[in-house]
Formats: structure tokens, C-alpha cells, sequence
């Protein structure tokens, strides 16, 4: 579903510190870190700067692998002072066996630990619930980059429209929640063929341009991607990774091996 999935910190210490407090009771690590960004797979947080403030009014629910989990994410969260928004339970409202519980990020966002039938698919996120000033507009617009993200149409109710992935989800929502502010959603794509395609289809459709596609190797060798924003202002990327052969110091002796 996500290649990833990018908030801004108000404070980028403060934030990270919650969220290796919380995600580390998932046996969720971090699998990159650097002074401007740190990652856990397909969610990163970086600090915000006069340009960009703090991501604001999203939802973001982690996979937890058993309801034991959910207990301990919330459990621990709450030790550490963090702001209790709902404690774990079944919430039969979204599914039969849905059971999560909530918690707020140094930034407000809502935060949260699930389990259900259907987690452990894919990646450390399960879904977004992302709050839209127009739902229609915003429906349409994902509606014009879904063919060349992978997306599909989900569950519809009054005020939210869902779009499914392989293994996540994230929902439009117009039920009285302010608009998500200072999201990036980075999607994965198959071939530059496909980023060129996203880009080209959103711009025709008059949607905003944020970078058109190319190679970004300040990201890693073989990055190429392209981004436009969503009505709300979200950033959305495709990106296509190549593969690149490592350089490592065994590989490096095989080769010189190899051509003698």
C-alpha cells in the first residue's frame, strides 16, 4: 500500500521519543536513522521548519501483532505520560474482531494499536483516517491516481470514502474533524513508466504539481519519483526504487575474484 508515510514534529526528539516507546512495544524498530529523519519501513517522522509545521489531525493505526499487544502499546504509553484517547477493546463498529486503543502523538495526532483478521499482511501501518475540507473533491482525485498506485475503492458510509491497498487502507473524512495538515503519502511503483503516468494524469486533470518525476538519489541510488498535492495540500509521491547491486567489501572481493 505505502511506500511511505511522512509526518513533520513540532519537536523532532519529543516526537521520536514517543514513538519508539510505543511502536518498540509492537516490536516495531527503527530501520533507518539519520540527524534529519527517522524511519520505522513505511512511517517516518522528520522535524518541522518554517515551511513546513507540524503534521496535524491525522489518524495513523499501527499493526499489532496480538490484542496482548494492543494492551502493551497502550499500557506503555500511559506510563510514560502520554495522553490516553481510548482504552483497548473491541470496537465493533469497524469490524467483527477489531480490537484497538488510542493514544495522542506530542503533535495531537491519534495514534493507535490494532488488531483484526486481516493485520500482518504487509507493512507496520494498517490504516490513515484523513480528515478532507471537500470529500467529493478529495475523492476525486484519488480517484484519478488510483490506477497507477494500486489503489481500489473501499467501504463508503456518510462523511468517509475509503480507498483499499494490498494491506491497508486510508479513509477520506468530512464528519467535522479539521482537514489533515502536513501529510506526505509516498506510493510504490512498479517502473518509472507508472511515476511518469501518476504525475502526467494528475496534472491534466488540474491538480498541482510538487515535483515532477525524476531521479532523487539524495534518497538512495536508483530513487526515482514525482509528486503532486491533493486538494487539502497532502503531499502524494509514486516512487520506483531500482534495485542497485551492493558495493559491499565481499561482493567487491567476489568480483575481483570473478575476473581474474
Amino acid at each position: 500500500m505505502f511506500a511511505h508515510v511522512t509526518i513533520r514534529a513540532g519537536d523532532r526528539a519529543v516526537s521520536e521519543r514517543f514513538y519508539r516507546t510505543v511502536l518498540d512495544a509492537l516490536g516495531i524498530q527503527p530501520s533507518h536513522l539519520t540527524k534529519d529523519i527517522v524511519a520505522w519501513d513505511d512511517f517516518a517522522i522528520i522535524g518541522a521548519d518554517s515551511g513546513h509545521p507540524p503534521t496535524r489531525h491525522l489518524h495513523v493505526a499501527f499493526v499489532a501483532p496480538s490484542r496482548g499487544d494492543v494492551d502493551a502499546f497502550w499500557r506503555v504509553g500511559v506510563d510514560a505520560g502520554y495522553q490516553d484517547t481510548g482504552r483497548p477493546g473491541e470496537r465493533l463498529q469497524y469490524k467483527s474482531d477489531y480490537y484497538g486503543g488510542f493514544l495522542l502523538d506530542p503533535d495531537g495526532n491519534s495514534v493507535e494499536a490494532v488488531h483484526h483478521g486481516d493485520v500482518g499482511r504487509g507493512g507496520h501501518i494498517d490504516h490513515l483516517w484523513i480528515g478532507v475540507d471537500d470529500l467529493d473533491a478529495a475523492e476525486a482525485f484519488y480517484s484519478v491516481i488510483a490506477r497507477h498506485t494500486g489503489l481500489r475503492e473501499g467501504r463508503r458510509w456518510e462523511g468517509g470514502v475509503q480507498f483499499r491497498g494490498a494491506w491497508a487502507t486510508f479513509s477520506l473524512m468530512h464528519d467535522g474533524r479539521p482537514p489533515t495538515e502536513q501529510l506526505h503519502m509516498a506510493f510504490p511503483a512498479p517502473d518509472r513508466t507508472t511515476v511518469q503516468n501518476f504525475h502526467q494524469a494528475a496534472i491534466a486533470a488540474g491538480y498541482r504539481d510538487n515535483g515532477a518525476p525524476g531521479e532523487r538519489t539524495q534518497y538512495g541510488e536508483g530513487y526515482f519519483s514525482a509528486y503532486v498535492l491533493d486538494p487539502d495540500g497532502a503531499n502524494v509521491e509514486s516512487v520506483f526504487r531500482r534495485t542497485v547491486q551492493s558495493s559491499s567489501p565481499a561482493r567487491r572481493r567476489r568480483r575481483r575474484i570473478a575476473s581474474r
